[in-house]
């Protein structure tokens, strides 16, 4: 289906939401119709965050809202969909547009495949009514499911379109970019070697990908290093419980933009018990790149700034090459918690591969290398 159909269809003017690369053509199509305008477009730092923005907009405007996300954000919506928008609370509409990894039958990455079998359950148990769009849905019955919608959200009910891959087409594309030079495998690859014997915590998509294709390349274990190849989000506060249980080890926590900004609040967790012996890295393009490059918030920000405000003792920005060597210099030898933000472009390999080894030998192996020191 066109994602000109699917819009029309749904009749809103506001959306928001968190990219998702099965809902790229309905990112795409958002960016070159509105770009970022607060009136009809906004990126949300996570998904339960979104859901705050389109119940402020009906309350507003008395319209109906849009929300979009992959389906790992399920999690993020369940408090305030139930505790906000549920009509037992104060019975907001909201038109969620779900983005289907994992599907059962359809090969994905292991992260995705629980979170794929209890898609549209949890929007069932959640009270959510929804359709499944796959690559053979015609427009007439999407109208003719919002036609019988209508009273639904017309009494402040949630209801929401689950996007099989490839369901919704676009033929335009939107380009994206930043104004950085550095290469961010090579900057993951700079780190691992200034690494050496410690251990990393990578985030979830491209980082932890080129983290374990750099390890290959050079002939190296990946024992040393965990890879959060799910829960956005939550990397820092893995190696913080990590760093705070293996208190002579170095743990080198390399996180991106967009992770860090969806559950933020970690950075303060972090920052209150200031763990000596671990360094914070967020690699910054300020984009959602793994899922296509939709921009985050970050250009608006100072995330080294926000550190220092978090109670991080030392943060530093990187901005090129020289300034990277002296910051992964100083990370080495650092006796309290560093924070460092290094600026990267944006973009990867196209032959970029994905781990060979399952999540659970990964954690194994982590461990086992974990428990000798």
């Amino acid at each position: 289906m066109k994602i000109e159909t699917f819009t029309k269809l749904l009749g809103a003017d506001f959306y928001t939401g968190v990219p998702d690369s099965q809902l790229k053509a309905l990112c795409d199509y958002l960016m070159n119709t509105y770009g970022i305008d607060p009136a009809h477009h906004l990126i949300g730092a996570n998904e339960g965050n979104c859901v705050g923005l389109a119940a402020g907009y009906h309350l507003a405007t008395g319209r109906v809202p849009v929300v979009y996300m992959q389906n790992s954000g399920e999690g993020n919506i369940i408090n305030p969909v139930a505790s906000l928008l549920n009509g037992d609370v104060y019975a907001m509409p909201c038109i969620f547009v779900i983005g289907w990894r994992g599907q059962p039958g359809v090969h994905d990455e292991p992260q995705h495949v629980y979170q794929g079998k209890v898609t549209v359950p949890l929007l069932d148990t959640m009270g959510i009514e929804s359709m499944v769009i796959g690559k053979d849905t015609k427009g007439e019955d999407v109208k003719e499911k919002m036609d019988s919608w209508k009273d639904v959200l017309a009494h402040g009910g949630q209801v929401a379109f689950v996007i099989e891959k490839g369901a919704l087409e676009y033929d335009a594309k939107a380009g994206y970019t930043n104004r950085f030079g550095m290469n961010r495998e090579e900057i993951v690859g700079k780190i691992a070697e200034a690494a050496g014997d410690g251990f990393m915590v990578s985030t979830t998509g491209k980082i932890s990908r080129e983290l374990f294709e750099i390890r290959a390349a050079r002939g190296q274990g990946h024992g040393h290093d965990f890879l959060t190849v799910g829960s956005m989000g939550h990397c820092s506060s893995i190696a913080l419980g990590v760093a705070i249980n293996k208190p002579f080890v170095r743990i080198w926590c390399i996180d991106g933009d967009g992770a860090a900004l969806m559950h933020m609040g970690a950075m303060g967790t972090v920052a209150s018990v200031a763990p000596k012996n671990m360094v914070h890295i967020v690699l910054n393009n300020e984009a959602h790149e793994t899922v296509g490059g939709m921009p985050t918030v970050s250009g608006s920000m100072d995330l080294t700034k926000a550190a220092i405000a978090c109670g991080y003792p030392e943060a530093i920005k990187v901005t090129n090459e020289s300034e990277l060597s002296v910051a992964l210099d100083k990370a080495k030898h650092s006796d309290k918690l560093l924070f460092i933000e290094i600026e990267c472009a944006l973009g990867s390999r196209k032959d970029l591969g994905r781990p060979t080894t399952t999540a659970l030998e990964n954690k194994n192996n982590f461990m086992q290398e974990l428990a000798r020191h």
